[in-house]
């Protein structure tokens, strides 16, 4: 198989997720992001002139894969249980490998929501869309009648809360790092069965 060569943007891209998701939005300098990408600072400032253009970059293709897939997922024929274990599996999945973006997104509400907003608004799937097919996906007969808002809120916090609060769990839990892996490991098969057990009929 051919191996893609990267461009110098791609390059940098690929090291700024690498280098965010080591450090968080705060942490990072531009200069360990040029030393990532094995160019020069001025180079990197060339293509992104500040940290901020940077990070808009790879927090937007970040969402327009994730909301593709969780799009694609929810739509599928499948029942509404394989569905959850689908869909929460691609999620969790999603914030292990971009663990920067929660706190990101949590400090840029308090501080400038109109601008996450209009970065939801120019995903290729709008929240909107999936809202829809998860709303057609509570209606069966086998479930109790559900607020598909609701469902979305509990399955957001879920699954974003052992993720964002990692240091302070794995400290109070006693958890290594291999252990608190393994319980998220658990926990995206365990999260699908107890949701549908809050929403199936009794």
């Amino acid at each position: 198989m051919v191996k893609k060569t990267l461009s110098t943007e791609e390059k940098i891209l690929e090291a700024a997720k690498t280098i965010f998701h080591r450090k968080g939005f705060e942490g990072a300098r531009m200069q360990e992001i040029a030393d990532e990408a094995r160019i020069n600072k001025a180079l990197l400032h060339y293509y992104f002139r500040t940290k901020e253009n940077l990070f808009d970059d790879v927090f937007k293709a970040a969402l327009r894969d994730i909301f593709t897939k969780l799009f694609t997922t929810v739509d599928a024929n499948v029942p509404m249980e394989e569905k959850l274990k689908n869909l929460i599996n691609e999620y969790i999945g999603f914030l292990q490998k971009n663990s920067y973006i929660p706190g990101f997104i949590l400090a840029e509400i308090n501080q400038n929501p109109g601008k996450i907003i209009e970065i939801f608004k120019s995903a290729p799937v709008s929240p909107s869309m999936l809202f829809e097919r998860l709303r057609e996906s509570v209606q069966d007969e086998s479930l109790e009648k559900t607020d598909f808002r609701e469902l979305f809120i509990n399955i957001l916090a879920l699954c974003i809360f052992p993720i964002i609060a990692r240091p302070m769990l794995q400290h109070i839990l006693e958890f290594s790092d291999k252990e608190y892996d393994l319980f998220i490991e658990k926990r995206k098969k365990e999260l699908p069965v107890f949701i549908m057990n809050a929403i199936r009929k009794k």
